[in-house]
């Protein structure tokens, strides 16, 4: 998408009246296609900040829209996991441990929540892969927020903890199809100068979502009846109707209808994704889009899930897979666990402080991805996740090491506590909401929805491991109960994660999809792609010639 300031009807950019069928069958050589998708990517450079949210703030709008699914994720996702530590819900589903901590959902329960709703997700994240590329995120979504609906009345009504697991577990399915619906429709329908903002508001979403969980809970937690869980269950039901109707009069996105060969209704998408008024060049627009797409047609044959596995789409799927797999490698199970933790660490926590403290942190989140947007419009993405991604390392040994004190009081619990709260705080105004935007951003045109799939599928199976079945045992009192002291088997995941990110984490801000594609096929090295200048022979190329690495020093421009 580009839009630019010109008075010229005849020749500077304004909306020509020609239909584009002489784009649908044109060969990647073709002088005017090229000419289209050069001007329409010096436009997209050349359009700022603030010039980007007026052109295009419908598009920003439908993107908050959609978004918003994942507030709705956030805040289901996280009920269940803040229900261990709740009186009336362990009073209900769990059983007496022992005469000290009463009644607990056993670790073996919460093992079969966290990886039944990890698999669901996993379902859900490649269902939405496969059916997007074939109707479209809109039609995907409404009927996932069918679906929702529909099983929310199982966890509503659950008699017993056998049947909460198949409600809940069926409910995983659509928040597998929200999760990577988000940052596929925020990347293709907004430019490059607000993509990273809407992108990381998906983070600022999932925050919400959480904060809204905690409030609801602290409100309800001292309620000693059914309806202390049944609310919070019930509120699930605000969600799909506001939601659906928002997909069913959102505009599609218009590289999927490009990759369609809609090239028409791709331009009709553009224009309510825009104000007319600023003089956008429509058929440039669609120009670039069908001139990446058919880059990567060359280095892909067809689009399948396999795909992501062919040549170049090897690295962008590590890097996709790996970023997500950093909230999981980042300590997420341990410190995202808040109320449930809090109660567990040092001498313990009683449950109406530790559901405040969680509250307070979610609060916290919600401030902190804000404060993340400034940070995207002057620092990299690189970056930022490097940076945070260190200190949240940092800030999980300092709660290891408190830990191995031998003499455990409430002021270190409070410490530790309290650490966690920061630890909130810096992932989201760094790792959180950045891995969207990675994530919404490295993949190519034609792969964006299955890389994003696969990657959050990544993402599930190391819940999975990590915060289905060895985060439980490590913090359930009728099992490890390591207490604080998990926080070391974190940091150390940490700092794996760490190196890695070092070395194979790119740069992607400032950068269209094209631009991307030159850079991954150059095999530029994630240190200097920063700094790294795209050679305007490299704009023309085939996919064909062998790769080469070009120093940034004798590039031109």
């Amino acid at each position: 998408m580009a839009s630019e300031k010109r008075t010229d009807a005849t020749d500077l950019g304004v909306e020509s009246n020609q239909d584009l069928r002489h784009l649908e069958n044109v060969d990647i050589h073709d002088k005017s296609l090229n000419a289209g998708a050069m001007e329409a990517t010096a436009q997209e450079h050349s359009v700022g900040f603030i010039q980007g949210f007026k052109t295009y703030r419908k598009a920003a709008m439908w993107s908050f829209l959609i978004s918003m699914t994942v507030i709705m994720e956030g805040y289901d996702v996280t009920l269940l996991g803040s229900f261990y530590g709740y009186p009336s819900f362990r009073e209900k589903y769990g059983k007496v441990i022992n005469e000290e901590n009463g009644y607990q959902i056993s670790s073996t329960w919460q093992q079969r929540f966290n990886c039944l709703a990890a698999v669901a997700n996993i379902v859900g994240a490649l269902l939405n892969g496969w059916a997007t590329a074939r109707w479209g995120h809109r039609k995907v979504l409404i009927g996932s927020l069918f679906w929702l609906s529909a099983f929310i009345f199982v966890v509503f009504f659950a008699p017993n903890i056998q049947v909460l697991l198949v409600g809940q577990t069926l409910c995983n399915v659509p928040w597998g199809v929200f999760a990577t619906t988000g940052p596929s429709y925020a990347a293709e329908v907004t430019p490059l100068a607000i993509r990273g903002y809407m992108t990381s508001y998906i983070n600022l979403c999932w925050v919400i979502g959480q904060f809204i969980s905690a409030l609801v809970l602290k409100s309800l937690v001292n309620n000693p009846t059914h309806w202390g869980y049944k609310i919070p269950f019930a509120l699930q039901w605000i969600w799909p109707i506001p939601l659906g109707l928002a997909a069913f009069f959102a505009p599609e996105s218009p590289w999927f209808l490009v990759r369609q060969g809609r090239l028409e209704e791709a331009k009709h998408s553009l224009k309510r994704l825009s104000e007319p008024e600023h003089n956008i060049n429509y058929d440039n627009a669609v120009a670039l889009m069908v001139h990446t797409n058919k880059i990567e047609i060359e280095e892909t044959a067809g689009v399948n899930i396999w795909d992501v596995f062919k040549g170049t789409n090897l690295r962008r799927t590590e890097v996709a897979c790996m970023s997500f797999m950093s909230q999981i490698t980042n300590g997420g199970a341990l410190c995202y666990s808040g109320s449930f933790f809090f109660q567990q660490i040092g001498n313990g926590l009683p449950p109406n402080t530790s559901y405040a403290i969680a509250l307070g942190g979610k609060g916290l989140a919600f401030i902190c991805t804000i404060i993340s947007w400034a940070f995207i419009h002057k620092i990299g993405r690189r970056r930022i996740w490097l940076y945070g991604f260190g200190t949240l390392a940092c800030i999980l040994w300092i709660v290891g090491f408190l830990a191995l004190a031998p003499k455990q009081t409430l002021s270190l619990s409070w410490a530790q506590a309290i650490l966690c709260v920061v630890w909130l705080g810096v992932y989201s105004a760094s790792v959180g909401p950045i891995v969207y935007t990675i994530v919404a951003e490295i993949g190519s045109t034609r792969l964006r929805t299955q890389t994003v799939v696969l990657a959050r599928s990544v993402y599930y199976t190391g819940n999975i491991i990590f915060g289905g079945v060895i985060n439980p045992k490590m913090m359930a009192p009728d099992d490890w109960n390591l207490k604080g002291k998990a926080a070391l088997f974190w940091s150390s995941l940490a700092t794996v994660t760490f190196i890695w990110g070092y070395f194979r984490l790119p740069e992607t801000k400032d950068r269209t999809f094209g631009e991307m594609d030159i850079m991954f096929h150059n095999r530029v090295s994630a240190r200097k792609t920063a700094k790294y200048v795209i050679p305007e022979e490299d704009f023309n190329r085939t996919g064909d010639a062998d790769p080469v690495i070009r120093d940034e020093k004798t590039a031109t421009s």
